[in-house]
Order: C-alpha cells, then structure tokens, then sequence
C-alpha cells in the first residue's frame, strides 16, 4: 500500500469539481484562451482555484485578486506556488481593494472575469484598447453596471441570470450556506426562533426554506408586491417591514440592495437579535451607523468568532455576524457555497469566457444573461456525470 498523503481543502474541493475537470481536460486539447489574458476579481477561496485552473489549462495567462473580506491566504499561497499572479490580501478596507484592482487591470487584460462588477466599473472609466469583455458573477455586478452599459460597450455574459445559477447555487447552495454559517458562527439552535429573510429572490427562498426546514418560524420580506405574494403562497409568514424586523429572533439580508435595515430600524431590533448578511457587499446591513449612532452604549467584540455586540442605551442587545459581510465566506473557517453548485456555476464561467474569447459577441450582448445552448450544453454534461 502506497504511503497516506497529506491533502488540503484545496485537493478536496478539486477532486470534488467533476464538470470543471471535464473541462480543464477539453480545454487542454483546444486551447480557447492560447495568447490571452484573464484578470479576476473573485473570492479566492478553494473553489475558485478549480476555475482559475481550469482557465489556465486551456492556455490563460491569469491576473488574479479578490473581493472584501473573503480573501483565504491559503489560496493565495497555493495560486501562487503555481505561478500565478495574484495581488490580493485579506482586507475589509476599500481603498486597499481598490489598489489590488487598479493593480489587476494595469496588467490590461484581455478578458475579465468580475465579481461585484469592482473590475468593470473601473474599466467603464478607464478603457484600454485590447480588451474583448468577459463575465459578470453577481446580480449585484448587474445592477451596478446596466447604467454604465454604453460606456462598456463589450460582451459582458451575467452569469447569475442563468436558470442554473439561480437554481442550483442561489436557490438551494445560498440556503443551505447561511444555515450553515449560523451554526458555524453562533452554535445556537434555529428551532423555535422567528426569522426574517429580507429579499424573496432565489437566495432569499433557498434561505427561507433551510430556516424553515430547521423549524423555525420564517417571515419573508420584499419590496415586490408580486412576489411577496409568492412567498405568502408558499407557506411564510409576510408581514410588514416593521412587524418583521420587531419579531425577529433572527433577521438576514439576500437583497443585493444596500441599506436594507438601517441606524432609523435600532428602535425595532429584538433584545438578543443575531443580524446577518448573505448579499455579495457588505452595505445591506449599515453596521458602521449602528456603532456610531447616539442611541448605542457600545459595542463587544468576539474577536475570534468574529461577532459583535451592540449594547443599546436602554439596555437592549443584539449581534452582528461577520461584520455584515458574506456571513458564508466570513469568520472562523468561512466555506462558502457547497462544492456542486460551485462546479455547475463555474463552468459556465468557464464556457461563458470561452464563448467572448472566440469573438463574434458584439456590444449588443453587453451585460446579458448566459447564452441558452451554454445552459444546456453546462447541465448535459453535469447530468452525464451523475448518472
């Protein structure tokens, strides 16, 4: 018997990428991005070292940082040891993100792969001449860039508008996620406690559901009209805004929207209330007007847990989980989505940015959803593989 290895999260989340090693292994026969250049700004965490390396297998050069807060060093290190660059840190400070952007698109790469739209939104201002598009990750990117849709004037493939992304990541993996991130955090028990999901999206009704199916009571929050009927139709309780946040035991932001619960809701928040973001920025929960407002005592820190106290003046408490950043790629061992849902997304990353690279997209299919044979080609081959 040979000798026990020892692997990292890193080799398991790659053994465990199935599709993208189909990929890699096509990629490394046709070869779709011989001669360019791909800059990234995503969470570099393990999964996303099965993606990057899936690019570079089919002939990409790679420029890589991250996003806030959810930058894993291990990851960096091990991108590194292969001889990628990258210029990342774990930060939370904006300005040194923003130096680790400006740093990526110095390097003027041919195609990006976003997050956030952090990389586009800079380049809708500073466009350089060789750059043929690339990809989108986030419906927070979308809405961030539509309005900067004729400055960009490229093919931008959103890949969060993909039904499988919806589905298979936002609607079931972000679920699954945030339950699981609240354990991680807290290690108190779901049943019996009210929660209130803010945004009834994909990511807001794979929440809802894991809540529930954990058997606590979950209210449902959203600004639609419609599809707070949906939610009602499914079983939540819909009250409204302010009844929801008053009730809750636990209150968690999916919006994509900032200022969702805001310093004007500190009269609302229940005495012991566990407060917790899962949209992609840190802006849906307004922590720093929570630490500064006139009405709070002060704050403790669970340095380790990366949990904070707010002790209201009139002696009520509540806690905010990681800050209000991803509370899934946030705090003590921060996992992120579950490792299918990451494969599937990620290969349509992969093909979206295959597609862009042969060219023949034109400014027309500036930010627009997955192309339909990408989805359909994407879900063959992973139903392929499961059976």
């Amino acid at each position: 018997m040979d000798q026990p290895s020892s692997l990292s999260r890193i080799d398991w989340v790659a053994r465990n990428c199935r599709l993208l090693a189909t990929t890699a292994a096509e990629f490394s026969r046709t070869r779709p991005f011989a001669g360019l250049t791909i800059g990234t700004g995503i969470h570099l965490e393990p999964k996303t070292v099965a993606l990057l390396m899936t690019l570079r297998a089919g002939g990409a050069g790679l420029v890589c940082t991250g996003n806030l807060n959810s930058t894993q060093p291990e990851t960096v290190d091990y991108l590194r040891a292969q001889g990628i660059t990258v210029v990342a840190m774990q930060t939370t400070d904006a300005a040194e993100h923003g130096a680790s952007l400006d740093a990526i698109l110095a390097k003027k790469p041919d195609l990006l792969l976003d997050n956030g739209g952090d990389l586009f939104a800079r380049i809708a201002e500073r466009p350089y001449a060789n750059i043929l598009g690339g990809t989108e990750e986030t419906t927070s990117g979308r809405t961030r860039l539509l309005p900067m849709r004729d400055k960009l004037a490229m093919p931008i493939l959103v890949i969060n508008d993909s039904p499988i992304k919806q589905f298979a990541e936002n609607k079931h993996a972000v679920g699954q996620s945030l339950f699981e991130s609240y354990l991680r955090f807290t290690n108190r028990s779901t049943n019996g406690k009210r929660v209130t999901v803010f945004g009834y999206g994909a990511c807001g009704k794979g929440t809802a559901a894991c809540f529930r199916n954990a058997f606590s009571t979950v209210s449902a929050v959203d600004i639609d009209p419609v599809t707070t009927l949906e939610a009602h139709l499914d079983g939540f309780v819909t009250p409204l805004r302010a009844e929801a946040i008053r009730s809750a035991d636990i209150l968690i932001t999916v919006t994509g929207c900032p200022a969702v619960v805001t310093a004007a809701d500190l009269p609302l928040i229940k005495d012991g209330a566990i407060l917790m973001n899962g949209g992609h920025f840190p802006h849906e929960i307004d922590v720093e007007a929570f630490r500064n407002s006139p009405d709070v005592a002060g704050v403790d820190r669970y340095e380790a847990e990366h949990i904070e106290t707010i002790r209201m003046r009139d002696g009520r408490t509540f806690h905010i989980l990681g800050a209000g950043h991803m509370t899934n790629l946030a705090g003590p061992r921060p996992l992120g989505n579950t490792v299918e849902s990451m494969d599937l997304g990620f290969a349509l990353q992969a093909r979206c940015l295959e597609r862009v690279a042969k060219g023949g997209l034109g400014k027309d299919a500036c930010i627009v959803p997955v192309p339909a044979d990408i989805d359909a080609m994407v879900a063959s081959a992973y139903l392929e593989l499961a059976r």
